[in-house]
């Protein structure tokens, strides 16, 4: 067993499936040396809300007993799963990055969580959260560069996935919390299609906006936990019909980093050299407009959400969230369904573009650069932003690294619930091994 065990969702499932309980103590084993040797670094799990190893050990002697023949294995069996910790899971306390007294903020185990265990799949451990998944960043740190933010807000599931100490970790994605923590991290991201994945048993941040989103290291294994995490998912069937992929040109694109964009091209030469067509079509040309509206409903919301907790515990908010409420309150209930509209018409436009264009999916850098240095700020959002606000599902693969050997993402954004299709297309992009040099 190698390192890459760690980090490899498909092989380490296939042979958790089939292996013996040797081979699975074996992991554990490496996992708990990759932990003591990277964990303290990176500090992606929350303090005391983690399994022992011990514990671990003894679940998965539990479970080759409860199922000592392969072909009745769950789809997850064995899979350890790091769950952000704004979801609530039996057995470990939420804390949501902040310090409201123990039990104030507590409730239920998520359905998402529910659905994982019964695939078979351990829970973990609690990954670290920027307070309330909003303002306030954590002590991760980037995996690849310690002295670098892994993103935010779900940045101990993206960096404890791209560390090697857990194969499949939750998050979720109000703005950019998925997908830019994947890039940054080097992993992949997934974020679906607004309410595909139940969102009860998880803190909200902005109701009209929270999705929960899976990170692993391929494209195959975002595919499994989606299939069991989306109650109506249909298969991504494979096509050998060639994507077309449409580039949105404009004021969108140019609030990236020019280097990052200049690789961003460079990835789009290699897709079309591999037989893929690409359109480049006017879009977004209004993404102030769509900014403005994500982000004032995202504040509005999560004052709502947080009026009663936050009248007695204020002072235990971080700067950020206090003016986030505080500019949340300001908002009329009329301004707030003029956000929402903005919402449907652009998932609209969408569809429309797609259409029209023949357009499979849409790419666009997954970031607006590589993880910035410091730890004070998660990174610019605004790369996922509109697509976010829509509701559609985004993916973010690895594509390369940036000078200072950081990694960067590309985004490949489908359709309104055609979640399926875009995973379909995702695999078919990441088998172009070119893209990530």
């Amino acid at each position: 067993m190698t390192d890459s065990t760690l980090v490899d969702f498909s092989n380490l499932s296939k042979a958790l499936q089939t292996g013996n309980l040797q081979f699975a103590l074996d992991y554990v084993e490496l996992l708990e040396q990759t932990f003591h040797k990277r964990e303290p670094q990176v500090q992606a799990f929350v303090k005391g809300s983690m399994l022992s190893f011990e514990q671990l050990r003894q679940i998965f002697e539990d479970l080759y007993e409860a199922y000592p023949e392969p072909e009745s294995r769950p789809a997850l069996f064995g899979i350890p799963v790091g769950i952000k910790d704004i979801i609530h899971a039996d057995g470990f306390r939420t804390r949501g990055g902040g310090s409201l007294p123990p039990g104030v903020i507590g409730g239920s185990e998520a359905t998402a969580v529910q659905l994982l265990k019964n695939a078979g799949a351990i829970i973990f451990g609690k990954t670290v959260t920027v307070q309330f998944a909003n303002e306030g960043p954590g002590p991760t740190r980037n995996p690849h560069h310690l002295a670098h933010t892994p993103g935010g807000s779900s940045s101990g599931s993206a960096a404890a996935v791209a560390a090697g100490l857990c194969p499949l970790a939750l998050g979720t994605q109000t703005v950019g919390s998925v997908i830019r923590p994947a890039s940054f991290c080097g992993v992949v991201g997934f974020k679906p299609s607004y309410e595909r994945i139940p969102t009860d048993g998880v803190i909200p941040l902005a109701p009209s906006l929270d999705t929960v989103g899976i990170f692993t290291s391929d494209i195959a294994g975002s595919e499994t936990a989606a299939s069991l995490l989306i109650e109506d998912w249909k298969g991504a069937t494979a096509s050998t019909i060639i994507p077309v992929l449409g580039i949105p040109k404009g004021p969108y694109l140019q609030r990236a980093d020019r280097k990052a964009l200049n690789h961003f091209y460079s990835i789009c030469d290699v897709l079309t050299d591999a037989g893929v067509k690409i359109e480049s079509i006017d879009f977004l040309d209004d993404i102030s407009i769509i900014e403005e509206a994500n982000l004032n409903l995202a504040d509005a919301e999560f004052a709502a959400v947080h009026a009663k907790w936050f009248q007695t515990y204020a002072d235990r908010y971080s700067e950020g969230n206090r003016q986030s409420i505080l500019r949340g309150q300001k908002h009329s209930a009329a301004k707030l369904e003029s956000y929402r509209d903005v919402r449907v018409n652009l998932r609209d436009r969408i569809d429309d573009a797609a259409k029209n264009y023949g357009i499979t999916a849409f790419i666009a850098p997954s970031a607006t650069g590589p993880a910035p240095e410091g730890l004070d700020s998660t990174g610019d959002w605004i790369m996922n932003l509109p697509w976010t606000h829509a509701g559609v599902p985004v993916v973010s693969i690895p594509c390369g690294k940036s000078l200072n050997g950081l990694p960067l993402g590309l985004q490949i954004i489908g359709q309104f619930m055609q979640d399926e299709k875009l995973i379909n297309c995702a695999a078919n992009i990441e088998k172009i091994k070119e893209i990530c040099i």
